[in-house]
C-alpha cells in the first residue's frame, strides 16, 4: 500500500517568489546505503507529466516539481512500481517554496524475470518484439556501472532433457550477445542453461509451459 507525503515547508517572503519545489532526494536500501542508477518518476496526477530524477553514486538527485499531487514510481526493469504519494502545496501571495528532502527506501532486487523475451520456437534467435526489454535491461546496466549480473535460461519439458539445456544455454548466450552490442562490457555479463530443470509452474498446461519458458536475470 502506498504513503501519502505531504511537504508544508514554505517560508512567507516578499521579495523571491518560485513556481517549482526544489525537491532533494536521497535513494537507499534498508541498511541506509545509498543507491547508485535508480530511478524515480513523479507523475502528476492531473496533468499526467512525468519528473524523473536518477541518483547519483551518493544516492541523491533533485527535481523541480510545481504544486500538485503525485504518484511516485520505481523504475527498473519493465513497469514501474508504485512507491508513495506526494503533495507539493500551492503557493499563496508572496510565499516562495523552502528547500524540501525526502528519502526513498528500496528493497533492492536480486531477481529479475525478462517478461515479453521470446525466441523463435526451438531456436536461440531473439524476436524483435522484444528488443524493447532488452534495451531497458541495457539501460538499467548502464545506470548501474559496477553491476555484475547473470542471464539464466529455462525451458519447459517439450522435448529431449538435454536439447532443452543446450537451448537455454544458447538463450542466455544470446542475450549475452545482445547486450555487448550495445554496450555493456562482457566482463559484467555470465550466463547459465537450466534447461527444464526448475521449473515454476505445472509443465503439464500451455500457460504452466509459457512460465517455465523463461529468462531471468540475477543480480551478483
Amino acid at each position: 500500500m502506498k504513503s501519502f507525503i505531504l511537504f508544508t515547508a514554505l517560508i512567507f517572503q516578499t521579495i523571491t517568489f518560485c513556481q517549482t519545489a526544489p525537491l532533494s532526494v536521497s535513494v537507499m536500501n534498508n541498511k541506509k546505503t545509498a543507491l547508485e542508477g535508480e530511478q524515480v518518476i513523479f507523475v502528476n496526477q492531473s496533468s499526467k507529466i512525468k519528473f524523473t530524477g536518477v541518483s547519483n553514486e551518493k544516492g541523491k538527485f533533485t527535481v523541480d516539481l510545481p504544486a500538485g499531487i503525485y504518484d511516485i514510481q520505481l523504475k527498473s526493469i519493465g513497469d514501474a512500481m508504485d512507491y508513495s504519494t506526494l503533495e507539493i502545496p500551492e503557493l499563496g501571495p508572496d510565499q516562495y517554496y523552502n528547500d524540501m528532502w525526502m528519502e526513498v527506501m528500496i528493497e533492492e532486487a536480486k531477481t529479475f524475470t525478462l517478461n515479453n523475451l521470446n525466441f523463435a520456437t526451438n531456436k536461440s534467435d531473439i524476436k524483435t518484439n522484444s528488443y524493447k526489454v532488452l534495451d531497458e535491461l541495457v539501460n538499467y546496466l548502464k545506470l548501474k556501472p559496477n553491476l555484475k549480473i547473470r542471464i539464466d535460461g529455462h525451458t519447459d519439458s517439450v522435448g529431449e532433457e538435454s536439447a532443452n539445456l543446450t537451448l537455454s544455454s544458447n538463450r542466455a548466450e544470446s542475450v549475452k550477445t545482445y547486450l555487448i552490442s550495445k554496450g555493456i562490457a562482457a566482463s559484467r555479463l555470465s550466463t547459465k542453461g537450466f534447461g527444464e530443470s526448475m521449473p515454476i509452474a505445472n509443465n503439464s498446461t500451455d500457460i504452466g509451459k509459457a512460465k517455465n519458458r523463461r529468462t531471468e536475470i540475477q543480480i551478483l
